[in-house]
Parts: structure tokens; C-alpha cells; sequence
């Protein structure tokens, strides 16, 4: 075995020890994004802001009015009853989806992938889910078939058993048209509320379940204690991201009802684009679209501050 000397007067050079790249070296990472965000967002936003005090047709210069247009905003009813049934389609997009998406989930994940296996469980989940990736037009239209007063299949069913008196005009008549708009909206987001806590319960530790199962907790005592406060992250989320798609929503709205019968459906969005485009009122719904952004703003921040709380609690 020979080994291999230095040649004389060299010395053996040791390895650099690994130098780790400051922090602020990263920060270049965001600089793209963050030209793209003031260029297409901020820019808009500024401007719509500015809009939001001016009297505008869409034609010639913009008349500055100062607050005007945000006193007439607040003493609109309209606007109050856009943002009321804003906050009733949360119900439809937000708090009913959470509640059954994690019912289901539960099932998918404890009883039927363990039965059927992970084949079926898929093929659950992405029927759920088929909803959230079909283009809200098409998902539009097609409800509007299945409601149709003479030819949907919804009222054709109700006649089919006797029901003729649930067969009804339902996005003709202001009395059912909210209601209409919303059971669409739960179907959308039924399969996002199931994908999400699917994936949450695959992180939760079978010991947890398998203790309690030992100990003589039935599975709904399982499911509440466990699996409920387990997911708590992932409730935070979803419900933060759908009570914002809530006091945002237009396309539905706008494809099925227009804001109709009357001011039945009309929503924050809708009333706003209604502003732009139709009475051709830019200052006015530059405001609406104001209030609504900074609505929504304040909303994410007290939401994911709740939610950095209870992580920090736990």
C-alpha cells in the first residue's frame, strides 16, 4: 500500500467550512412577484381608489367629487341588502360545505377506503370535487336547466311523486332565488371542504384514534374530540378561503339571476359591476369595489390571526 506524500514546502489546504448565504439573500426571490403584484394589482387598486372620489362615465376626465359617492353608498339599501345576502351566501360556501365536508371526509378516510380501498375513496373524491374545476358558466348554466320552472328535472321529479306543490319558479320568484343560488353554491364547494380535510386526517396519528377506540369511544366521541380538534389548521383555512369567495362571489350570480328578480340576489360584486357597466357610474362602483376590498382585507387579517393564536395556544 503506498501512500502518496506532499511535495516539499507545500502545505495540505484544509476545506472551506460551508458558509450559509444570508438571509437577505432571499428576499431577491420575491422581487418578481412583488413587481408583478404592484403592476397588475396595486396599480389597479390605487387607481380604482382614486375613481372611487370622482364622478366618471368611463368617457373624458374623471370629475372630483370628494366623499360623495361614499355618502350616497352608505344610504343606498341596496348596498346594505347586496352585503346581506353576501353574508348569507357564507352560510352556502362556508360554513355548511366545512360542516359536511368534514362529515364526509370522515367517512371517506375511516370507512370506506378502509372497506373499499384507496380506488374507491379516490373516485369519491374526485366526483366532490369535479364541481370546483368545471368553469362556474357551464356550472351556471346547467343549474339554470335543473331549476327551469317547465322543463328542469328538479320540478319534473317533485310532479313525477305527487309534489306538485314544490314545483316552482325558483329563480323567477324573489321568495326561492336566494335560496336557488345557494344550494348551487354548496355543491361547488362541497368537494374543495372534502380534498382539504382528507388530506389533513392522513397527518393525524393512529395512535390517537386507536386509543381511544380501546378505551370504549364511539366513532362519533372520535370524530369530535379527535379528528375535529386535530383539524383545526385546516378548518382555519377553508374557512377563511370560502367566507372571502363568499363576500366575493359574482359568476354564479351573475349566469343564473343577474342580481334577480329584482335586487333578490344582488351581491356586493354584482351591484359593483352593475355600477361600471350598465349605469355606466364608475365613481360610484370604484366605491362599492373599494368598501368591498378593504371588507375582505380586514376580514383575512382577523381570521389568520385567530388562527395563528390557537396554533401558538396549542
Amino acid at each position: 500500500m503506498s501512500v502518496t506524500s506532499l511535495p516539499r514546502g507545500s502545505k495540505k489546504t484544509e476545506p472551506k467550512p460551508y458558509k450559509r448565504p444570508s438571509q437577505a439573500m432571499f428576499y431577491w426571490y420575491l422581487v418578481p412577484g412583488l413587481l408583478a403584484f404592484v403592476l397588475v394589482i396595486g396599480t389597479s387598486f390605487v387607481w380604482n381608489i382614486y375613481l372611487s372620489f370622482t364622478k366618471w362615465n368611463g368617457f373624458g376626465s374623471p370629475e372630483f367629487i370628494g366623499i360623495k359617492n361614499y355618502t350616497r353608498l352608505f344610504a343606498d339599501p341596496t348596498f346594505w341588502k347586496s352585503f346581506l345576502h353576501a353574508i348569507e351566501f357564507i352560510a352556502a360556501m362556508a360554513l355548511i360545505p366545512t360542516a359536511l365536508g368534514l362529515l364526509l371526509a370522515a367517512l371517506i378516510f375511516d370507512y370506506i377506503a378502509p372497506r373499499f380501498g384507496n380506488g374507491i375513496s379516490t373516485f369519491m373524491r374526485v366526483s366532490l370535487f369535479i364541481p370546483q374545476i368545471v368553469p362556474l358558466t357551464v356550472s351556471g348554466i346547467l343549474w339554470v336547466w335543473l331549476l327551469s320552472p317547465n322543463l328542469g328535472v328538479i320540478n319534473d321529479f317533485f310532479r313525477s311523486i305527487g309534489l306538485d306543490s314544490l314545483a316552482l319558479n325558483w329563480l323567477g320568484d324573489s321568495r326561492y332565488a336566494l335560496l336557488a343560488v345557494s344550494v348551487m353554491l354548496v355543491w361547488i364547494q362541497i368537494g374543495y371542504t372534502v380534498v382539504i380535510f382528507v388530506s389533513g386526517m392522513s397527518r393525524i396519528d393512529p395512535s390517537l384514534n386507536e386509543a381511544a377506540q380501546l378505551d370504549g369511544a364511539t366513532w362519533m366521541q372520535r370524530f369530535r374530540i379527535i379528528t375535529v380538534n386535530q383539524l383545526k389548521p385546516e378548518i382555519a383555512v377553508v374557512l377563511l378561503t370560502t367566507t372571502v369567495a363568499a363576500l366575493k362571489v359574482f359568476g354564479p350570480v351573475y349566469v343564473m339571476t343577474q342580481g334577480g328578480p329584482g335586487d333578490a340576489t344582488v351581491v356586493p360584486s354584482f351591484f359593483s359591476y352593475f355600477q361600471f357597466f350598465t349605469t355606466q357610474n364608475v365613481g360610484y362602483g370604484a366605491a362599492i369595489a373599494t368598501v368591498l376590498t378593504l371588507l375582505l382585507t380586514v376580514l383575512a387579517i382577523v381570521i389568520m390571526r385567530l388562527q395563528n393564536r390557537n396554533e401558538e395556544t396549542r
